[in-house]
């Protein structure tokens, strides 16, 4: 059981809106769809999340769902979070990309000591942290901290960051010691290469620091590229809420299959649309939604999302779940349950990726015109999101077999 030091006792900043609830801010995400839909063409012409979006996003709370109250967050739970971000990702798949990542990176900076939290959220707690993790930078140790050099590639939401979160190699003759570092915005040079044929629109551009000294503080030793930005040698968390003492990589993964999720849904939503205006090339020549093939294969697709976004946020339920029960009762969130929790999220990805395939094709060849036809669009989105090497579900089914079977 993890030994719990408080963080009550010292100065906190009020969050922008003390009563705000879960239920209000999910009906904020619905209430933007519209919004977002429109500017889902602008979004991907100029390669980012546009400043009068993320302005939206700012002002409505959105980066402070998982973010400690202590710190001016609303501290709500994990299948909130989940909620939000596909309702996000339903109006436009790319902001609802950089809004997860970064949104959801406050669980990452709460094992970062007290005094580093109190600096990087200074007095107001607005903190956006995008994130990468490979290629690893280099760290050498000197007095203080250490000298750090990298080029990480791919930091989804790097536009409208106040801060960069990297991982960086200490090399020596063993094993390399992994150590996730927190950057000021300001002391990174951005590269844009991102040239890629989906998510255009999260502005996941080259990160470049060149011998830069980062003090000890800033500094946080995780598991590396196997676990991603699981912290290792820690002895407890700052916060009495147990979100703050679970494992990071099953919500890692959490993050990005709500999006798929919710792009799914969006998809679903412009399929809808289609099916009541679009006619059957074939006898008697009426709108798809009254012909029956059209029907099975919406229903298909419905579903399929229905699954997984019930999935979902139960996933986010047993989280919050295990991380309580290792915090107050001392049952390990090992493992087994880590393992449990990425099986879900990643099949959900594949029940998603498996309906916006269905409706793409049934869609007609329209739908891949380069103007005018999201659904396309979200297609080449979520194709690109599969492609991250940690949602490849092949890897997760054979240690948790092996797992069951404790070998």
């Amino acid at each position: 059981m993890p030994t719990i030091t408080s963080a009550k006792s010292t100065a906190s900043i009020a969050p922008p809106e003390p009563f705000l609830t879960p239920v209000e801010l999910l009906r904020r995400a619905r209430a933007l769809r519209p919004l977002l839909r429109a500017s889902q063409a602008d979004c991907e012409a100029e390669g980012r999340v546009s400043a009068a979006i993320n302005d939206r996003l700012v002002s409505e709370g959105f980066y402070r769902i998982v973010q400690p109250r202590r710190f001016g967050g609303y501290e709500f739970d994990i299948a909130t979070f989940y909620k939000v971000i596909m309702e996000v990702s339903r109006g436009c798949t790319e902001t609802g990309w950089v809004l997860s990542l970064v949104g959801g990176h406050p669980v990452l900076v709460s094992r970062y000591p007290l005094e580093t939290q109190i600096e990087l959220y200074g007095d107001t707690g607005e903190l956006r942290c995008p994130g990468a993790l490979t290629p690893p930078g280099r760290a050498v140790p000197v007095e203080g901290g250490y000298r750090v050099s990298g080029k990480w590639v791919s930091s989804s939401g790097i536009d409208i960051g106040t801060h960069f979160m990297g991982l960086a190699n200490i090399v020596s003759e063993g094993e390399p010691t992994h150590l996730q570092v927190i950057l000021d915005i300001d002391q990174c040079t951005i590269v844009d290469d991102w040239t890629v044929m989906g998510m255009r629109g999260t502005g996941s551009k080259r990160v470049d620091v060149e011998d830069l000294f980062v003090p000890h503080g800033r500094v946080l030793q995780v598991s590396g590229m196997a676990r991603g930005a699981e912290p290792t040698g820690q002895d407890g968390v700052l916060f009495d809420n147990p979100m703050y003492s679970g494992r990071m990589s099953p919500f890692l993964i959490g993050e990005t299959a709500a999006v798929a999720v919710g792009a799914a849904r969006g998809a679903l939503d412009h399929y809808e649309e289609l099916l009541r205006t679009k006619k059957t090339p074939y006898p008697p020549y009426q709108e798809k939604y009254l012909d029956g093939i059209s029907q099975h294969q919406y229903g298909t697709a419905l579903a399929m999302i229905s699954t997984a976004e019930a999935a979902l946020v139960r996933s986010g339920e047993e989280y919050m779940e295990y991380a309580r029960a290792w915090k107050e009762d001392g049952i390990p969130f090992d493992d087994n349950h880590e393992l449990r929790l990425i099986l879900i999220t990643q099949r959900c990805i594949e029940l998603a990726w498996d309906a916006i395939e269905l409706i793409y094709r049934t869609a007609g060849t329209s739908a891949s015109a380069k103007v005018g036809m999201p659904i396309g669009r979200i297609l080449r989105n979520v194709a690109v999101l599969r492609t991250h090497p940690v949602l490849q579900h092949d890897q997760t089914v054979v240690r948790a077999a092996r797992s069951s079977f404790g070998l």
